[in-house]
């Protein structure tokens, strides 16, 4: 192994523009520690706001960014893993060649999997679960409607929702994110432009990763004791819902921070490691892949998620 590896850096905060490729010094490992050689590395929209500083996690500058990967582990300071085999993980950092993680953040690459297919995964998967499962309660005989559907996370909460028995909806811009999200086992897909669309649902659950106007319209196909899950604003605005829409539908506003969920919740953490596992053995679901960039393009595929001109989850191809 060479004294440094590559990686793409975030020196000051503001557009994707300002992420540059960087040779970065390599740390010796502590115990519980493993180096993985980064296949492919997961792009999310929380990358997006965390290099324009406007997410909750705020990690010092200069800081990599990218919270998902897939690789090889080729040097190791934890009996659980071993050189060679094939991982995927969460964690900061991932924009890079090599990554560091503590041994019980990895979990298993699926031998018929590519990495760019694995390093897809973690994030969206972690956030469906979380969502739909402990903080949704989603039972199978239940409607599902997912904002935001063609993109990754809404792909992953279809595919997850129609897992666990529920009717999805699936609401979504374009006729390819549509024929996506059918594909992924949507029972319907609808434009999100077409006029009284709400008039004719009935969701249980709203899975809302969008905000922004969406969330005014959505809110009328809410059924009176519903639960809207509020996962995130890639539509921009953050809603302002007033109390008495609440009031009135007896509704559940809920907040869903998946990452914070396992952090302070050790029962959440190992139910969630046990899901995605049971996931990923499945072999159902697997991640719809928009584009693959390289490494040094990771600004252009920012863009892209930033223009929601994504289908899919899109991949950088770090080696």
């Amino acid at each position: 192994m060479t004294a440094t590896y590559r990686a793409m850096l975030c020196r000051r905060l503001g557009p994707p523009g300002v992420l540059a490729l960087a040779e970065l010094p390599r740390d010796a490992l502590r115990p519980g520690e493993v180096r993985i050689a980064v296949r492919a590395a997961g792009v999310n929209f929380p990358d997006l706001l965390q290099v324009a500083g406007d997410y909750q996690h705020k990690p010092p500058l200069p800081f990599v960014p990218g919270f998902e990967a897939a690789g090889d582990v080729i040097e190791t300071a934890s009996e659980r893993w071993r050189i060679g085999d094939a991982v995927l993980l969460r964690g900061q950092g991932c924009y890079a060649e090599e990554i560091v993680a503590r041994a019980e953040t990895l979990l298993p690459k699926p031998a018929d999997w590519s990495y760019e297919e694995a390093a897809a995964f973690p994030v969206a998967a972690s956030t469906a679960w979380v969502s739909l499962i402990p903080r949704g309660r989603l039972q199978a005989d239940e409607m599902l409607l997912v904002l935001g559907a063609g993109g990754g996370t809404g792909l992953a909460a279809v595919t997850l929702g129609a897992r666990l028995g529920a009717t999805v909806v699936a609401i979504a811009s374009s006729p390819e994110k549509r024929a996506a999200a059918l594909a992924a086992g949507a029972a319907a897909a609808i434009d999100p432009a077409q006029a009284g669309w709400e008039s004719g649902v009935q969701a249980d659950v709203v899975f809302d990763p969008v905000g922004g106007e969406m969330f005014n319209t959505a809110w009328r196909a809410l059924k009176p004791g519903g639960r809207w899950l509020v996962v995130g604003f890639a539509g921009g605005a953050i809603p302002k819902p007033p109390a008495n829409r609440l009031l009135l539908k007896e509704a559940e506003l809920i907040g869903v921070r998946a990452g914070e969920q396992g952090r302070r919740n050790p029962a959440v953490a190992k139910a969630l490691e046990t899901g995605l596992k049971d996931w990923l053995v499945s072999g159902q679901g697997r991640p719809r892949l928009g584009a693959v960039y390289r490494l040094d393009e990771a600004a252009a595929a920012l863009h892209c998620i930033d223009e929601r001109k994504a289908v899919g989850k899109l991949v950088l191809r770090t080696r």
